[in-house]
């Protein structure tokens, strides 16, 4: 099992620089080429929604991404670091009464389901974190 690992400023430009890695690592793990874009796309909401909430809860600390392939799978986790409040569902569904911003999250997370049929969002008040993978081929070639 191999694992990349990024860490980045929480800026709107390094998104782009993570979605680019995201899909080369898919692809040098075996993810079928017809899903790469739904890789990027994930990635790049799954980042951008990471960035907004250390942006607006004016933070400091980098957001995380760990990319591991195995046999079976290619994984790809994205971490924050803001307090999170429970609502909606663990697949993004929208809840009753959404604070402000919380809406735009909600879109987000959304959209990720959309895009990834295997998909889990955990938060607590320390951070939040959102898994995804996707199947790779048994006999790709790295």
């Amino acid at each position: 099992m191999a694992t990349v690992e990024l860490r980045f400023s929480a800026l709107p430009e390094h998104v782009r620089t993570a979605r680019l890695v995201a899909a080369a690592v898919a692809r040098r793990a075996g993810v079928d080429e017809a899903v790469l874009d739904e890789v990027r796309l994930a990635v790049g909401e799954a980042c951008s929604r990471a960035v907004g909430l250390h942006t607006s809860h004016g933070l400091d600390t980098p957001v995380r991404v760990a990319l591991t392939e195995d046999e079976k799978a290619f994984r790809i986790e994205v971490g924050d670091d803001a307090p999170h409040v429970a609502h909606g569902s663990a697949h993004g569904s929208p809840a009753d009464g959404a604070e402000p911003g919380e809406e735009e999250d909600d879109m987000g997370l959304a959209v990720i389901s959309g895009l990834v049929d295997d998909f889990e969002v955990t938060s607590d008040g320390h951070g939040g974190l959102i898994r995804m993978s996707w199947p790779t081929a048994p006999d790709s070639l790295a």
